[in-house]
């Protein structure tokens, strides 16, 4: 029976609303087990509103009230997030309690170096050897509900992921005195060969311990103040670009001219050639143009070569910042 647009219409949204009515009915029920008896207390479902500041501030309410002073807590835009939790009712608590927001090492690849300074682990003393990524390694574990749990009702749904973290909870305390054993032997093991590795080399380059701290700065005011590279290094990167498209555009032109020269005596194929020919040698005007601005603006007296030592400098620039651009964009991909 083939069934009318308006049934479907009716259909359809009754659909709709069940699933509506299911999704705020998950919302509440993860909102009343926050602070019960659940494996993970500080979760709840985000599937309705998306991930909204009230949610990590919730979480850090109960971290300042559970660890207390000289807390620190990873967020993928922790950097953004501090000048949020600031402005928040949580600010003047969180300050006096000396707590810091960083970024965790594996999402810390799609910020930009002076944000890695600032909120790296690596450069936050007290972190020790932690990445900052524990909320991955259990969302890690947690993907192989998906397919279990997508079209449950609400009541499986939750009962599936209660049961998945109760038992991973009973797993991780049952082999928690082997994990603290084997993470403190770690620990010592890498302090004395770490230790002595620091000491040859701060005894080769001659540099003390306060010196690092004044690295980090001088990088620091290095990348404030490097907001672009200088704009003649600029111009002499474009001024290679146009070289390299002059020289291009000219072995263009010798081809359309020994064609044009090796043409038939044929009208059609003549007058093709003779096209390709002038739009060949337009091509040429223009850069040469280009070539001729450029020349005047760095002062060049003589045409660079192609292979010369400035010509080699500022063609592996330009290599550079493209390498340096795919990079920052594969890392942002891979980690996003």
């Amino acid at each position: 029976m083939v069934k009318s647009n308006h049934e479907r219409w009716h259909q359809t949204k009754a659909v709709i609303g069940r699933m509506i009515r299911q999704l705020k009915s998950t919302l509440v029920h993860s909102a009343v087990q926050i602070g019960g008896k659940t494996p993970a207390p500080n979760s709840c479902d985000m599937i309705r509103s998306g991930e909204l500041s009230k949610y990590p501030l919730a979480i850090l309410d109960k971290l300042l009230t559970v660890y207390g002073k000289d807390g620190a807590c990873a967020y993928d835009i922790g950097c953004a997030f501090t000048k949020t939790l600031g402005n928040s009712s949580l600010g003047p608590r969180a300050r006096q309690l000396g707590f810091r927001l960083m970024v965790g090492a594996f999402h810390g690849h799609a910020h930009n170096r002076k944000c890695q300074l600032d909120w790296h682990p690596v450069y936050i003393m007290g972190t020790g050897h932690s990445e900052g990524e524990g909320c991955e390694h259990i969302f890690s574990a947690s993907n192989a509900l998906a397919r279990g749990t997508r079209h449950a009702s609400t009541f499986h749904w939750h009962q599936t992921i209660e049961q998945h973290f109760t038992f991973w909870n009973d797993d991780k305390y049952a082999a928690l005195s082997n994990f603290l054993w084997n993470h403190h032997r770690e620990a010592l093991k890498l302090v004395q060969i770490l230790t002595a590795e620091l000491t040859a080399i701060k005894a080769e380059l001659n540099i003390v311990d306060e010196d690092f701290p004044h690295y980090l700065q001088e990088e620091l005011a290095y990348l404030d103040s490097l907001k672009q590279p200088p704009a003649r290094d600029q111009i002499c990167i474009c001024y290679v670009e146009a070289l390299d498209e002059l020289a291009e555009q000219r072995t263009d032109w010798d081809s359309a001219r020994q064609a044009a020269n090796n043409a038939l005596t044929g009208i059609a194929a003549s007058s093709l050639e003779k096209i390709n020919q002038a739009l060949a040698q337009a091509h040429i005007c223009h850069t040469e143009a280009l070539v001729a601005h450029v020349e005047i603006q760095l002062a060049v007296e003589a045409r660079w070569e192609i292979g010369g030592p400035e010509y080699n400098q500022f063609k592996m620039e330009a290599r550079l910042g493209k390498y340096r651009t795919a990079l920052n964009e594969l890392e942002h991909l891979v980690v996003m």
